[in-house]
């Protein structure tokens, strides 16, 4: 396979490819430059990885389609199940046009304790969704290990009517250890564009000079599990006949309410957020599965259909 295509989608989404081969510099056994480009393309057999492109230990299986050719289920993997000191992985998917691709992983992500340098454990999504394609961007969650030194970047660039739903889980520390984090530095950023236009950025750091987030009544209240989803962009001007914004909406918070933990819906601008805190991560998950529920059918008009790996 070759990286044409990739390049080629990067370009008319206005912004040069992530990472050039050539540019990685070299590093030590014990930490990875990596990165991994996948190239979707809509064909008389559906929606079909077209391109994959790879350096260092991540990859992908072949897609599953369990809901017709339509939409490609795939399942992202790294072998070392975490980023050590020094690691950079570079994720980025490019959807042609009217494509449907829904991308989990098969297990937690973890980023460890960092050495003594604390260089940067770094992460890099980039999910590129051309005019009429879906894109479903649902990760197990990310255990941050006490005295980890972690950015994680997601960015997603969308174009005319595409649409996207996604969410993160992470894990501050190793409550079940009774391990909190106490030390290290964390960044998170969570972008949206739409046709180069700002419609939606989220960012939270964890550091000495801000580690009273974790009791603080406006921070995570003492709770080591943050989850936040991103669902949009909703069309509010003219609504189809099938989609009341509101009753969704209604429906969404009555799953936060019954649920048991802090959680809320908010809309902003044309996108509705849920947010959620809790000790239990999987309890986040399956809160935000029963949001996912909801929202995949008004959003893309596509009832739920989970990934088989979440049963296993």
């Amino acid at each position: 396979m070759n990286n044409k295509h990739n390049l080629a989608l990067a370009e008319k989404f206005e912004q040069k490819p992530l990472i050039e081969t050539s540019m990685l510099p070299e590093v030590g056994a014990s930490q990875w430059h990596a990165f991994l480009t996948l190239g979707f393309d809509k064909t008389t057999r559906g929606t079909v990885l077209k391109t994959c492109d790879h350096k260092g230990p991540l990859y992908v299986q072949k897609p599953f389609y369990p809901e017709g050719r339509d939409t490609a289920h795939v399942y992202l993997l790294h072998p070392p199940g975490g980023l050590v000191s020094g690691d950079r992985l570079t994720i980025t998917a490019n959807l042609s046009q009217n494509t449907h691709v829904l991308i989990t992983t098969p297990g937690a992500g973890r980023v460890y304790r960092a050495r003594k340098d604390k260089t940067l454990q770094h992460q890099i999504t980039q999910l590129n969704v051309a005019e009429n394609s879906l894109m479903e961007w649902l990760p197990q969650e990310t255990i941050l290990y006490p005295n980890a030194h972690t950015r994680l970047e997601n960015r997603i660039e969308l174009a005319d009517n595409a649409k996207f739903i996604g969410w993160e889980i992470t894990c501050f520390g190793l409550p079940a250890n009774k391990e909190d984090f106490g030390e290290g530095h964390a960044e998170q950023g969570f972008q949206i564009r739409q046709n180069g236009r700002l419609k939606m950025r989220e960012r939270l750091v964890i550091d000495d000079s801000s580690r009273a987030v974790f009791s603080a009544k406006a921070g995570l209240d003492g709770k080591p599990i943050n989850g936040l989803m991103i669902a949009g962009p909703f069309d509010l001007k003219e609504p189809s006949n099938s989609v009341n914004h509101d009753e969704l909406i209604d429906s969404l918070r009555q799953h936060c309410t019954q649920h048991g933990s802090l959680s809320g819906v908010s809309l902003v601008g044309e996108y509705i957020l849920v947010r959620s805190l809790h000790h239990d991560s999987e309890q986040v998950k399956e809160l935000f599965i029963q949001c996912w529920r909801d929202i995949r059918p008004a959003l893309m008009n596509k009832e739920s259909n989970e990934p088989r790996i979440w049963s296993t």
